[in-house]
């Protein structure tokens, strides 16, 4: 069974891992991560030296260790078994990097997450999803969360990748690698003056509903509504492309509070700043779990 950022696999064998899922942790024992898989890790989360790594389940350690050897990124480890907290100590003194990056026996569930900037984990999808809301309460945005295999049910990751581990003890010889980027929240009605195609300003009101990561725009200018295409978010920034009167432009801006900031740019020409101020607050929509389902403008 996989419970933390390696494999566990109980004694009921990999055929019955279906039946294995509400195993705790003291009935399973400890496979580690291969370390290409490990690297693909770092690589898809851009981990770097002004990170604050944490891992929830870090085994022996080597994804934090991995990450202050390389890159110079502190952080700590999250693990439910002693002895793997004491292992992955000693391999941080061995490697040099336990300045860097310290391990603590603990529950990842009553682990406080504000300081990371990258979470990873590789946890069985319930857990995950019990994780959730813990993620999107204690991370900011912008922050980054990567796993093994596992998802985050209808939280669909901005990027995944899949990895060859002719190794891996269990199913095929593949592991996805998944990367999500908290969203900040967009949601609720936007207002924002900017000038028209024949001159003077051109008032503009949006509608914003958000579900994770995927906003849905309503945007009325002028009394009429404008198509609205490529809404996206990513972190703090907000981006979308409007086809209307003054041709085609595309937006982006970065939140602060109940201001958005950034430029639009028209055509083949320089980008003209603008500024939009939220005057009614919404409230973004991060689901209950299952299936995946796609949100469109």
């Amino acid at each position: 069974m996989i419970l933390q950022s390696g494999l566990r696999a109980t004694a009921c064998g990999l055929l019955a891992f279906a039946l294995c899922v509400q195993a705790s942790a003291s009935d399973v024992h400890y496979v580690p991560t291969s370390m290409n898989v490990v690297d693909a890790i770092l690589e898809l989360g851009s981990v770097g030296p002004g990170d604050f790594l944490v891992d929830l389940g870090s085994g022996d350690g080597r994804i934090s260790i991995r990450a202050a050897r390389r890159f110079g990124t502190r952080g700590f480890g999250v693990e439910i078994e002693p002895h793997l907290v004491q292992a992955a100590r000693d391999e941080a003194r061995k490697q040099g990097v336990s300045d860097k990056v310290t391990f603590e026996t603990r529950d990842l569930f009553g682990t406080d997450l504000g300081r990371a900037t990258v979470i990873t984990a590789y946890l069985l999808p319930s857990l995950n999803l019990r994780l959730r809301p813990q993620l999107f309460e204690q991370l900011k945005p912008g922050s980054r969360i990567l796993t093994h295999d596992f998802d985050f049910g209808d939280w669909l990751p901005d990027r995944k990748l899949t990895v060859d581990v002719p190794d891996k003890p269990y199913g095929s010889p593949r592991s996805d690698i998944m990367l999500w980027v908290v969203p900040a929240d967009f949601s609720g009605v936007w207002q924002w003056t900017a000038p028209g195609p024949a001159g003077g300003d051109v008032r503009y009101e949006a509608r914003i509903e958000q579900r994770f990561q995927v906003p849905s725009l309503l945007l009325i200018s002028e009394g009429l509504r404008l198509a609205v295409s490529e809404a996206r978010v990513r972190g703090n920034t907000l981006s979308f492309a409007v086809n209307g009167p003054a041709g085609l432009q595309r937006f982006s801006a970065e939140l602060s509070g109940n201001t958005l900031s950034g430029q639009v740019l028209r055509g083949d020409g320089p980008g003209v700043n603008w500024m939009a101020t939220r005057i009614k607050a919404g409230k973004m929509d991060i689901g209950t779990g299952g299936t995946p389902v796609a949100v469109g403008n």
